[in-house]
């Protein structure tokens, strides 16, 4: 593979992966969907699956440029780091597996709205802390950071690793701010207890902790 740095490439993905961070937060936001459901309420059934299939349509075709565009590595693992990111890679695709037992996917991809046809622009799932949730608020964020960097990346690919990550950093703080209205002073209590992306061993809450925060809100 060209081994020389394309920044005309690396603008691209840069302006490319802005533009989707912009809209995608946009169209995810509070503000926008109370608009559509007071003007277009009949709309609001089919929003959030229609909001994940223009997410989908959207990033297609950054992540084809990325890996058209893809150049020799900027590094190599060594032996011993090669073997140690694939395990810490096959552990946190294993973890995420698991962990999608602690949502309800229905309503997180849209289907559950769409048949049943509700039209609220709040989310209906209830505040509850996974067996993932007590150590960081955001183990899906984590998970995919901990993915992107166990890579050995070339100059158009680290573009879009610094990226998305600086996306889950700054996307996970806006997607607090819906939180904390849909849910109140018991995601506020929550978030004061558990870390938001990177897991401290001081700072989790144990299953006992996990009950009594959430018989608190009762």
């Amino acid at each position: 593979m060209d081994s020389t740095i394309n920044y005309f490439h690396i603008l691209i993905i840069s302006l490319s992966w802005t533009g989707f961070f912009l809209i995608h937060s946009v169209t995810a936001s509070i503000g926008l969907k109370r608009r559509v459901a007071k003007h277009y309420n009949h709309l609001m059934p089919a929003y959030r699956l229609t909001f994940n299939i223009f997410s989908t349509v959207l990033i297609a075709p950054i992540l084809w440029l990325s890996f058209r565009w893809a150049s020799e590595p900027l590094w190599h693992w060594t032996p011993v780091l090669f073997w140690v990111t694939s395990f810490i890679s096959a552990v946190t695709i294993i973890a995420f597996y698991f962990s999608l037992k602690y949502y309800d996917m229905a309503e997180f991809m849209g289907t559950r709205q769409w048949t049943e046809r509700n039209n609220q622009v709040e989310d209906q799932e209830q505040f509850k802390i996974g067996e993932f949730h007590r150590f960081v608020r955001h183990p899906w964020y984590s998970m995919g950071i901990i993915l992107i960097w166990c890579r050995e990346l070339d100059p158009v690919m680290l573009t879009s690793a610094i990226m998305l990550t600086l996306y889950f950093v700054f996307g996970s703080r806006l997607e607090e701010r819906k939180l904390i209205q849909y849910h109140g002073d018991i995601y506020r209590r929550y978030m004061d207890k558990v870390p938001g992306l990177i897991p401290r061993p001081w700072r989790y809450l144990s299953k006992s902790q996990v009950k009594e925060l959430l018989t608190s809100s009762n």
